[in-house]
């Protein structure tokens, strides 16, 4: 019988070889070549081991067909043992123990061992006798591995209440089936099947001539509820057109949280490339939005097959099958019934839009609802925009701190010069609410001179760690990326007065001021929220915007009674300033604050129009990117949600 030696590992075998000792004392063991030829399987790289027969180029190349449908998998391989030939010193048989990740989850779910024949050369350097079995004990020549994989159940998004937001519903792929038609067919069937389903004719066209003759060419997926823009009957008519049943995971309408939730489709090959092995061509994967960000929790872990291709491309016994695992559903904040509504309310508004809506008590967000003249972006969420005077808020409770209350006195100009820059009230300002005022007249009218007027007494400094303590600037793990805000800590001249007045470099997301309102309302400031119970990993650690630069630079210690004065101020704006059609919305009082905040370089200037609302244990920002003021464009929208709110 022959020597048997087991080591530890790779790392092991290097450091026994100077211990181990072979036949011949004079002549070095087979550990390092053993050691050297598990390092290389390991990499797919075998060019430090030599070969009894063929070059290292050349097993490499045979490694390289023989896994080339493993994907980017590679085994882990160490030297299991090493048995030495007792009646021919020049011989030796290493052990390999091989382990892989097939199911690419991190952990070894594929293990076994195979040998590798090893002969001592004439110049005592030990060779690789190289065979396919040194890879897999059954393989032989023109022998391959394939791996393919199922995947698991995906899992849903969920509202709220546990309720799903996106899961599987049955559809219909529309489109051209080529081996019904001849030739002469396709273009004239092709445009039909174009013009039914809403694309353009000529490219639907050349994708249907350049597909193979077997194709089926989809030309869109429609809900197997709809009624159009195809009909079955319709698609029947055309030669060739074909509506096959599926399966797609998707949201109430397909407009619904677009932005935010994202959608489920066929991996792309640079998404194919990024996972690692964890997706295939073919599987369904989140291309964008939360279905993105958390595809890994939605859609658990796939099923996986190992299986013998041989020359003639015939598959063999599996050498491992892993059981798919579906996923963890994920659940969010937000209610179905106001989210549809908020989008309703802005259907109509043509430029960009987004309104959020957060329960103050919770700080729950339930509603991230962007307009259609937002064209898919994130607006609710991510948009950057000067908040105009609805950042009054913070600026009112900053004068609060420096001795003001809603009832002082403060000047109110119809204009006023700031070194050198003349800063004026909004066109149509009442007169009445000019010279001498109640701080409270100032806030409900949204006087820009008695705001600016406070610059000698409210500091930069102190006006962002007011606007901190409203949570505007702060951050907050919402689930996923946001930007809450940026207010400069250090200001000076026209630079400090503008932020007074929400311009300057202050800037928001409609995020942002609603979590402001959300502050005022619960009398402390609010951490949003949109996603429960998060997965563990990258994944559930989104941070806020890259160049946002939020930080927490406050404690947060908003009082009962700073909030109170501030929603004595907002419930004036209602009953005397420029929302007051929001005093007969049925429910509780409402209190608000509405803004208008200037950009770009036209004379005279556009301008976004904000409004800040609270109502009950409600707080909703309404954002329109090209408005009027913030009373003439976004008080209507606030009044048609808050009033469907309550319906």
């Amino acid at each position: 019988m022959g020597k048997n030696r087991t080591s530890v590992s790779v790392l092991a075998v290097a450091a026994l070889a100077l211990t181990l000792v072979s036949c011949s004392p004079d002549k070095p063991a087979p550990d390092d070549a053993a050691a050297a030829l598990a390092k290389g399987l390991s990499q797919l790289d075998v060019s430090a081991s030599a070969f009894t027969a063929g070059s290292p180029d050349q097993v490499n190349t045979e490694l390289a067909e023989m896994l080339a449908d493993m994907g980017p998998l590679r085994p882990s391989v160490t030297v299991a043992g090493i048995d030495e030939d007792s009646e021919d010193e020049d011989a030796a048989t290493a052990r390999l123990a091989y382990d892989w990740d097939v199911n690419s989850d991190s952990q070894p779910d594929w293990s076994y061992e195979s040998t590798a024949q090893l002969r001592r050369g004439e110049d005592d350097q030990w060779l690789v006798e190289w065979a396919p079995s040194v890879l897999v004990s059954s393989l032989v020549d023109g022998d391959r591995l394939v791996r393919t994989t199922t995947s698991g159940e995906r899992a849903d998004i969920l509202d709220r209440n546990g309720v799903p937001l996106m899961s599987s519903k049955p559809v219909l792929r529309i489109g051209i089936n080529k081996p019904d038609l001849a030739e002469e067919q396709l273009a004239s069937s092709a445009a039909a099947m174009a013009s039914l389903t809403g694309l353009d004719p000529a490219e639907y066209t050349a994708r249907v001539q350049a597909a193979g003759p077997e194709a089926f060419v989809e030309a869109i997926v429609q809900r197997e509820e709809a009624e159009g823009p195809a009909t079955v009957a319709d698609v029947d008519a055309i030669p060739g057109g074909l509506a096959l049943p599926a399966q797609r995971i998707l949201a109430p309408t397909r407009g619904f949280a677009r932005a935010l939730l994202g959608t489920v489709g066929e991996a792309t090959a640079e998404l194919i490339e990024e996972s690692e092995g964890r997706l295939s061509p073919g599987d369904q994967t989140g291309l964008a939005g939360l279905q993105k960000q958390y595809d890994p929790q939605l859609q658990g872990a796939p099923g996986v097959t190992v299986t013998v291709e041989n020359a003639a491309g015939t598959n063999g016994t599996a050498l491992t099958s892993i059981d798919p695992q579906g996923g963890t559903a994920l659940q969010t904040t937000l209610d179905p019934k106001l989210q549809l509504l908020a989008e309703d309310v802005l259907e109509q508004e043509p430029s960009a839009s987004a309104i959020v809506a957060i329960q103050p008590s919770t700080g729950e967000i339930l509603t991230v609802a962007n307009g259609p003249g937002s064209e898919g972006q994130q607006t609710a969420l991510l948009g950057q925009y000067p908040p105009g005077s609805t950042f009054k808020t913070a600026t009112a409770l900053a004068m609060l701190r420096s001795g003001s209350a809603p009832g002082s006195t403060v000047e109110c100009p119809s204009e006023l010069n700031v070194d050198g820059r003349k800063f004026t009230n909004v066109p149509g300002y009442p007169a009445a609410a000019t010279g001498s005022i109640p701080l409270r007249t100032a806030f409900a009218n949204s006087c820009n001179t008695a705001f600016l007027n406070a610059r000698d007494t409210v500091s930069q400094q102190s006006l962002s760690e007011a606007a901190a303590d409203l949570g505007i600037g702060v951050e907050a793990a919402i689930g996923t990326d946001a930007f809450l805000g940026s207010v400069p800590a250090e200001a000076e001249g026209t630079a400090h007065a503008a932020s007074l007045i929400g311009q300057g470099e202050v800037l928001v997301s409609p995020l942002a001021m609603a979590v402001a309102g959300a502050s005022i309302s619960k009398g402390e400031r609010v951490s949003p929220t949109l996603v429960r119970e998060a997965a563990e990993g990258p994944e559930a650690a989104p941070t806020t915007t890259p160049g946002a630069d939020a930080k927490t630079p406050s404690s947060g210690n908003l009082t009962k009674e700073e909030a109170a004065s501030l929603q004595e101020m907002m419930r004036a704006v209602v009953a005397e300033g420029g929302v007051q059609m929001l005093l007969d919305v049925p429910g509780d009082p409402v209190l608000a604050k509405t803004g208008t905040a200037e950009f770009g370089s036209q004379t005279p200037p556009e301008t976004h129009a904000w409004v800040l609302a609270i109502q009950g244990d409600l707080a909703v920002a309404v954002f329109v990117e090209q408005g009027e003021r913030g009373s003439t464009s976004g008080g209507p929208l606030m009044k048609a949600f808050l009033e469907g709110a309550r319906g």
